[in-house]
């Protein structure tokens, strides 16, 4: 009896914690990819937006084709009367196409027909500030965008997709590099080493030399804006997986798609997310339409899972899930 009363003891004390052993997280997936597909999953996670909306979103290098259109996700940001999030990027290339600076990124808003829907809101066009991080293997902070402060719910909106650096681009990445400012970036890619964006030096060896602790990094500031919208109204994650190009959607010019369009899914978890998005590429099976072969190298070749990895290890989220199909 005393043994017993010891092992009640215990699982009661995990479902305080507020989980346990053998919980898994919801990933939610419809495979029709259209606005009215974007609000069902929206509405299947039961997680209702609240307050000043933030939908964080890539808008999309100047001549990138694959971003999200305005199009495709106006009918979510409209039903939960968010504003369109972004922050500059921290790379140089065609003045008329790069974004690193925000004169030149509102032209290419512009230009990809975000505003013509949406309030848009460059996060560091003026400052940015810095938020704490749980985990201090290389940043002793996160900086992002200075406006992140006048939102009290965010939408991690996702384009799934390759990327020449981090093997893909997913939620982690989103929050991540995506809400941090240029500094920002700067302090993620170089793993801690640069917090003041040089690019004459941050593209070197000497800065972006640990593949690892970039990774690793990108999971320590994903989780400091995951942890910065918990103690507000709350953080949701959506990924679309379609144009999936082994690049990025802040390439200029992507290598073609090879991947047929699969789907929408999302989570309240955005490490099973990003985890349930990679296990569907590698289940694909190639065909003359469909060849996961080169997304599968790039992940691979760069150590993109271990984003995922680290991402668990220090307690953003959980490799283990259950897909919950809202087509059926």
């Amino acid at each position: 009896m005393k043994h017993f009363h010891l092992r009640y003891l215990a699982v009661a004390a995990l479902l305080v914690m507020g989980t346990t052993a053998w919980a898994q997280s919801k990933v939610f997936l419809t495979r029709e990819i259209s606005p009215a597909s974007l609000v069902r999953i929206y509405k299947a996670l039961g997680v209702k937006a609240q307050g000043r909306v933030a939908v964080k979103i890539s808008t999309g290098e100047g001549s990138n084709p694959n971003y999200l259109k305005p199009e495709l996700i106006k009918d979510l940001v409209y039903d939960v009367d968010g504003t369109i999030v972004e922050n500059n990027t921290a790379y140089g290339g065609d003045p008329n196409d790069v974004r690193n600076n925000s004169a030149n990124h509102w032209k290419v808003i512009d230009r990809h027909g975000f505003t013509k829907y949406f309030p848009v809101d460059i996060m560091d066009e003026y400052d940015e500030i810095r938020i704490p991080v749980r985990d201090h293997t290389h940043l002793n902070y996160d900086i992002v965008g200075g406006h992140l402060a006048n939102y009290d719910f965010m939408i991690c909106l996702n384009h799934f997709k390759g990327h020449p650096m981090g093997g893909y681009g997913g939620a982690l990445k989103n929050l991540s590099i995506g809400c941090a400012s240029s500094n920002g970036k700067a302090y993620i890619h170089s793993a801690g080493k640069m917090n003041k964006l040089n690019m004459d030096s941050l593209w070197t060896p000497k800065y972006i030399g640990d593949q690892d602790g970039f990774l690793e990094s990108m999971a320590a500031a994903a989780q400091a804006v995951v942890n910065y919208f918990q103690k507000e109204n709350g953080i949701i994650y959506i990924s679309v997986m379609n144009n999936m190009s082994i690049d990025c959607d802040c390439v200029d010019h992507p290598a073609p798609v090879k991947l047929e369009d699969y789907g929408i899914l999302a989570s309240t978890d955005p490490v099973a997310l990003d985890q349930a998005c990679v296990d569907i590429i590698n289940n694909q099976k190639v065909t003359a339409k469909n060849d996961p072969t080169d997304l599968l190298k790039r992940i691979d070749k760069q150590h993109g899972t271990h984003t995922i990895d680290w991402a668990e290890k220090i307690g953003l989220g959980s490799k283990k899930y259950t897909i919950v199909n809202i087509d059926k």
